[in-house]
């Protein structure tokens, strides 16, 4: 990771940022997420080129789940899972919302269908809403 001595000079693009903290596997998928209007930052929408600072706070929202994050380290490149996860510090209230939620989605299980083969489009629509693709 880049020393971030100088905190006040540190910036990336958002859509970089976003995929070196591994939120999404791909900077094109992380772009894809800021054009449609998923991630704020500081409270406003959010532009791909938009340069991230320390401090910054970011709303992620990848249904059925919302990260409210403060950014605690910017760095130009993707690195391990374990020096990703220093990049930034969750709200307690944005992890105890996510916990619920996974909970509640643990608990209901999967979708059952019947067992007539194959799942009909609407079973297949229940499908992707469960696993939350939408």
């Amino acid at each position: 990771m880049p020393n971030n001595d100088d905190n006040d000079e540190a910036e990336v693009r958002l859509d970089k940022w976003l995929w070196a903290a591994r939120f999404f596997k791909t900077r094109a998928l992380a772009a894809e997420a800021i054009d449609g209007g998923k991630i704020d930052v500081n409270g406003e929408r959010a532009k791909r080129a938009r340069h991230i600072h320390v401090g910054d706070r970011v709303e992620i929202r990848r249904p059925p789940f919302t990260h409210h994050i403060t950014v605690a380290l910017v760095a130009p490149q993707r690195r391990s899972g374990a020096l990703a996860a220093l990049m930034y510090t969750e709200t307690p209230e944005s992890a105890a919302a996510r916990r619920q939620i996974a909970d509640r989605l643990k608990a209901e299980g999967p979708p059952q269908f019947g067992e007539d083969g194959r799942p009909s489009k609407r079973d297949r629509r229940q499908i992707n809403r469960w696993k939350g693709r939408s």
